[in-house]
């Protein structure tokens, strides 16, 4: 199976939820799909960051993490998934931004002079999203469970991506309706 990183998977709104979003169907185990399993999907992740990703002003040209980095990329994603998670659902926990802090400092150690690599750029963003003024602009899509940052004007953005899981959920609901009125 081919996979592309396509705008859609970049709808967080900051690198560090992008690579959160990563995985697929997380809260489910026999579902969920990790796509930086595989090294090349982990790679191409760069590129498609370059081209799509929100943060690619500041963090232009990434490149991939390098080999022995990619276990800290994941560590730092895991980190990255707990915490924000806790924070978008008003349970935030000390012990989760200190794993977050821990992770984000040793993956900026090992990343030397590479500071346009995936991981050491990663660990930056989320560095950023720590800083953010607003916390409440912080969401779970209630379709995918993605995390996402609202940048909406009123703070009512309900969705990762309305294209998307917008959508989805529309046509679910619709597609509800019509079959309870079809009830006799």
């Amino acid at each position: 199976m081919t996979f592309a990183w396509t705008p859609h998977r970049f709808s967080g709104g900051a690198l560090a939820l992008d690579v959160a979003n990563s995985v697929v169907l997380r809260a489910d185990p026999e579902r969920r799909i990790d796509r930086f399993a595989d090294p090349a999907v982990m790679d191409a992740f760069a590129t498609g960051a370059n081209r799509h990703g929100a943060e690619r002003d500041l963090f232009g040209g990434l490149e991939p993490a390098r080999e022995t980095a990619r276990a800290g990329l994941i560590a730092l994603r895991e980190a990255i998934d707990r915490h924000f998670r806790a924070e978008a659902r008003g349970e935030g926990k000390p012990a989760l931004l200190a794993d977050l802090l821990e992770a984000s400092a040793a993956t900026l150690r090992r990343s030397g002079a590479q500071p346009q690599a995936l991981d050491t750029a990663t660990a930056r963003s989320a560095l950023l999203l720590l800083s953010r003024p607003e916390p409440e602009r912080l969401k779970i899509c209630p379709n995918c469970q993605w995390l996402f940052l609202d940048r909406s004007r009123n703070r009512s953005r309900a969705w990762c991506d309305m294209a998307v899981c917008g959508n989805r959920a529309k046509a679910n609901r619709h597609y509800r309706r019509n079959r309870e009125d079809q009830r006799p």
